[in-house]
């Protein structure tokens, strides 16, 4: 008999192997899907894939997954945005100017941090709402920090249609946010 999910003990091989083809790999295609239209800049899916995997294995060994689907989506997710905080290290020398940089702003109480951490879901969720073009091209903007041209180089389309896409979505997180009560 296979030992219980919320089991913390090592699973056996055969186990892991049988839960992973049943439950994980028929979502890969979709995942892959999601990575591709959420992070269209993403330099590697596949180790983004990878990645996603040997965590959901090791939470799962862990006992902390229930629904596997939706816990390697939001891990997927997680990892990509990981890569992203990597990426935006700020090298001193470049910097004029150390207050530009924010680090020597007061550091938020924990209210204000989780009120933040509030909205930044909110605007994710925002995001997600938006048509797959609009999402692509707020995305490459706003977390990429890409160009007018080289987002329209990269999709494309048009300079026009890149402003286009971006007021639309702009338009539309103001609104999803002020509907929750976020200025």
């Amino acid at each position: 008999m296979s030992p219980p999910d919320s089991d913390t003990a090592r699973l056996p091989a055969q186990t892991v192997a049988r839960w992973f083809a049943d439950e994980v790999k028929p979502h890969e295609r979709s995942l892959r899907a999601y990575l591709r239209s959420v992070f269209p800049g993403f330099p590697d899916v596949d180790d983004l894939v990878q990645e996603s995997y040997v965590r959901l294995i090791r939470a799962r060994e862990n006992g902390r997954v229930s629904y596997a689907k939706a816990f390697l989506f939001t891990t997927a997710r997680n990892a990509a945005l990981d890569f992203f905080r990597r990426r935006r290290v700020v090298r001193i020398d470049s910097v004029e100017d150390i207050s530009k940089v924010g680090a020597l702003e007061e550091s938020p109480n924990a209210a204000e941090a989780v009120n933040r951490q509030q909205e930044l879901a909110l605007l994710a969720a925002a995001v997600r709402q938006l048509p797959v073009r609009c999402r692509q091209v707020m995305t490459l903007r706003m977390l990429y920090g890409l160009s007018h041209k080289e987002i329209a180089a990269q999709l494309r389309i048009s300079d026009q249609t890149v402003k286009a896409q971006l007021a639309k979505g702009m338009r539309r997180c103001a609104e999803y946010l002020s509907a929750r009560g976020v200025s």
